[in-house]
């Protein structure tokens, strides 16, 4: 917990030094659009996030698990009503001890149907499939799934906020490895500071169905901070955030300190 403290202290001195950086009124103003496109997943802005999820206290020795995963986002106009966002997860997995195994994880994709001109709520609804990609055996579950997901958020003055929902079932593979019934809940609120700068919480909350009573939720609490900075004309944003487990299998760790990286790309 103390390193949690922190992680929570270095996160308000970082939103502090953001707040004092100068901008122009323009480029205030583009950013925080930016930035509210951003936190919105069918938003339509072709962007690909590096996410670096450092992994504390997994397994009965206490080692720490890092996971990249590359979440390319882009948005297809397919009528004057309607976009289609195409999402994809890329994980790349460094797994400890007991398994010390590196590589490629299972990769997901995810596809939203959206109104092209959506009213007060924002939503989306698609198709979720995932592959048996991983290069070790240890960093996937050699099975193929697929699923269903949702999202829906508000936007309301500086406030984005709403959910992501989507549940996978394994349906070919090796018959050896356990079935495959997943769910993941991401809800989301940020408040938008202005100058492209937010904060706000984004906790992945999952459920493995098919693990033993007790062992099923994984449940995190924490908080972001974002900024968006212009390098080389290119928008990126910035996030760090911390997130304590309240509820995890055994094996989960304890907590996990996030770092990511987004490339935007506005038309």
């Amino acid at each position: 917990m103390k390193i949690s403290m922190r992680v929570i202290l270095l996160i308000s001195c970082v939103t502090a030094i953001l707040v004092a950086l100068p901008l122009r009124a323009e480029e205030e103003h583009h950013a925080t659009e930016l930035a509210k496109k951003l936190q919105n997943p069918v938003a339509d802005l072709i962007s690909v996030p590096f996410q670096s999820n450092f992994n504390f206290g997994v397994g009965p020795e206490d080692k720490t698990q890092y996971v990249l995963n590359i979440q390319p986002v882009l948005p297809q106009r397919i009528s004057e009503q309607w976009n289609w966002i195409h999402r994809a997860i890329i994980p790349l997995i460094d797994q400890p001890a007991p398994v010390d195994a590196f590589g490629l994880g299972d990769i997901q994709y995810q596809g939203f149907l959206s109104p092209a001109k959506p009213g007060k709520l924002i939503w989306g609804v698609g198709p979720v499939l995932q592959v048996p990609s991983a290069t070790d055996d240890q960093l996937g579950t050699e099975k193929w799934s697929a699923g269903a997901g949702a999202v829906a958020l508000r936007m309301d003055g500086p406030w984005v906020y709403g959910a992501l929902v989507n549940n996978i079932w394994s349906f070919a593979g090796d018959d050896d490895r356990a079935n495959v019934n997943q769910m993941l809940i991401q809800p989301f609120i940020n408040y938008n500071l202005g100058r492209g700068l937010a904060i706000g919480t984004s906790p992945i909350i999952t459920s493995n169905w098919e693990a033993p009573s007790g062992q099923k939720w994984t449940v995190p609490l924490g908080a972001q901070v974002s900024q968006i900075i212009p390098i080389d004309k290119v928008p990126v944003n910035f996030l760090l955030g911390a997130y304590y487990n309240i509820e995890k299998p055994d094996s989960g760790p304890d907590w996990t300190l996030r770092f990511q990286i987004a490339l935007l790309f506005p038309k």
